[in-house]
């Protein structure tokens, strides 16, 4: 009878295996199909995107970025170590069943897949945020440039000569990035909505040696930094990160985006790192067009400034090696994935937006004193 009973035992076990196996493997179809289908709608159907970013996403930021911003620290960071933790104990104890670890795998990639296309990959396919600020995108002269430049240098060493810093501790750093991104929503209503504050990692090495400044996590809506990175950096990166819970996932516009938020703050350590950020990639935009006039512009920048961009560099130079030569190859490859041709390239463009912000704010400035 025990013998009877052992194998009654055995058969229900395997009976609620298997069909925990299909639910699974159901689950796991419903999820890749779901994206699938909202990834093709997005790519082919004009106007999805944008119809999805107006309508929806703005309500997965409201809920999940509020549940996630019950606490101060990066969700999905300690999310990522207890996974692995899990994950590590799932696979030993369960080393012998491969059809069981493969299929819990497989509902695990297909739901990574669905959060990342919910909560980022459709907003890829979105108006651009330039098509709401009626800025005229063009090809500019080396002049406009030049002055551009040279307008940022007189900015920046301003500061400088007020004895303005970019150090700001990570509480305010999360606070203040809130309100810049508020204030800027102010003038731009696609930019207005509930912010979740950004948070840094606790093991911000993990960024450093991938030689990145922060990152959107899709899977817990939260704008993450890296809070070991030079102070500068931090300000002008936090209002980046947060532009993409605004459904601006092109990094060309976030950059803008973080840029005007920061020149816009009332806080100066923001101000600071967004007229720095700015002139850097002015500059280097410079840099590549005339390197004499670069020299020269250079030469007129604040020492303290260049104090604080050594720094910058010396930094990231401790984490030149094959992980950053990796991180910044995937990253090359999400991008173009994404629809976005020139991959990390894209970047640049962050110079012909400031030009075109530049020639707005000249217009206004001339209808003004006409009237």
């Amino acid at each position: 009878m025990e013998g009877v009973k052992e194998k009654g035992n055995e058969s229900h076990h395997l009976t609620k295996v298997n069909n925990w196996n299909r639910g699974f493997l159901l689950a796991s179809a419903i999820l890749f199909t779901s994206s699938l289908v909202l990834q093709i709608l997005s790519r082919t159907v004009s106007g999805f995107g944008e119809w999805y970013a107006v309508s929806i996403y703005p309500f997965l930021v409201g809920a999940g970025g509020r549940l996630s911003g019950i606490v101060s620290f990066s969700v999905v960071e300690i999310c990522a170590y207890l996974l692995i933790c899990i994950s590590l104990w799932y696979i030993i104890r369960h080393f012998r069943e491969g059809r069981r670890l493969l299929i819990r795998a497989l509902f695990l990639v297909t739901g990574v897949f669905f959060l990342f296309t919910v909560n980022c990959g459709i907003n890829y396919y979105r108006k651009p945020f330039s098509s709401y600020t009626n800025l005229q995108i063009r090809k500019s002269s080396k002049e406009e440039l030049m002055a551009l430049c040279i307008s940022l240098t007189e900015v920046v060493n301003q500061m400088c000569e007020q004895g303005i810093k970019a150090d700001i501790t990570t509480t305010e750093a999360g606070l203040e990035g809130v309100a810049a991104m508020n204030n800027l929503g102010d003038r731009y209503p696609q930019l207005s909505g509930y912010y979740p504050r950004p948070k840094p990692l606790l093991w911000s090495y993990f960024f450093s040696v991938q030689q990145l400044c922060g990152q959107y996590s899709p899977f817990t809506i939260e704008a993450n930094y890296n809070r070991l990175m030079p102070g500068y950096n931090i300000p002008h990166t936090v209002c980046h990160e947060l532009s993409h819970l605004r459904g601006f996932m092109r990094e060309d516009e976030a950059n803008f985006i973080g840029y005007l938020a920061c020149i816009g703050s009332e806080n100066d350590a923001f101000r600071y790192s967004g007229y720095l950020s700015g002139w850097v990639y002015a500059t280097n935009a410079l840099a590549k067009t005339d390197l004499e006039a670069y020299g020269e512009i250079c030469d007129l920048l604040d020492q303290r400034a260049w104090d604080d961009l050594r720094y910058n560099n010396e930094y990231w130079g401790k984490y030149d090696g094959k992980a950053a030569e990796v991180s910044n190859q995937l990253n090359d490859t999400y991008l173009k994935i994404n629809s976005q041709a020139d991959g990390v390239k894209s970047y640049g463009r962050a110079v012909d937006l400031m030009l075109a912000y530049e020639r707005q704010k000249s217009g206004e400035a001339a209808d003004n004193n006409i009237q």
